[in-house]
């Protein structure tokens, strides 16, 4: 029996190392954002290489729904990476009861600025940490318990104590020596946006060090950048101890 496991990140996170870290286990297989085509279709948005996103995904959230849930998987694990801006508001998660869930969560700030550098502007809802907190309730609720929660810091100060952590939590091996290093370059399970996203992951063959940093946020993005604190300080009352 396959575990699936849904880790919900905003963006500009480690969410697609992440993603490396758990594709380089030889047990598990891995999908990128397969909410993303969806999204775009609904919203209208003008991201990098929309069409070609749009292209190759469903645009049917009910068969991305089947896909992820039900179809059968040929390894033991299937990490999904997950946007949490990909799921709108009132929108029935009742088909994650059988998943297990992680929520990958970021400092605002570093966030807002790592964002202004792809994009030239920023919003509650481009960032998702708003959205982040919701999916936390409504996840918790459909569950009947709260996900695990990891901060990006906490995996680059010490990334073999905190996947040893989260193996624990999902009740998996943990497989240092896969998860913690992995081969340069591109993979077949990327999205077809990572020529616009992923050229820093490519290069990566582990985690980056942690570099202590207090981005500056410009004076526009000040309340943005306080509501989303508030929200990303409660998700964090829930990392393990």
């Amino acid at each position: 029996m396959t575990l699936r496991i849904a880790m919900w990140s905003g963006p500009r996170n480690i969410s697609t190392a992440m993603m490396r870290s758990w594709e380089n286990r030889p047990d598990c297989t891995v999908v990128d954002e397969p909410f993303y085509a969806c999204y775009l279709h609904e919203t209208g948005l003008p991201h990098p290489a929309r069409e070609a996103v749009i292209a190759s995904q469903s645009i049917d959230r009910a068969e991305v729904i089947r896909q992820i849930s039900e179809q059968p998987v040929a390894t033991p694990l299937f990490y999904q990476k997950h946007m949490t801006k990909h799921m709108p508001g009132g929108m029935d998660m009742g088909w994650c009861a059988a998943m297990r869930h992680c929520f990958l969560i970021r400092d605002p700030a570093e966030v807002i600025a790592s964002y202004l550098k792809k994009m030239p502007s920023v919003d509650e809802h481009d960032i998702g940490i708003a959205r982040q907190a919701e999916l936390f309730r409504e996840i918790s609720a459909v569950t009947g318990e709260p996900p695990c929660v990891i901060d990006a810091a906490d995996v680059l100060r010490n990334s073999d104590a905190a996947m040893a952590s989260l193996c624990e939590y999902l009740e998996v091996e943990y497989l240092a020596e896969s998860m913690l290093s992995w081969p340069p370059g591109r993979r077949k399970t990327d999205g077809v946006w990572a020529p616009h996203w992923y050229r820093n992951v490519e290069m990566s063959t582990g985690f980056k060090r942690y570099q202590p940093s207090v981005p500056e946020v410009p004076e526009k993005y000040q309340e943005l950048f306080a509501r989303a604190r508030k929200h990303y300080a409660w998700l964090g009352g829930f990392r393990p101890d």
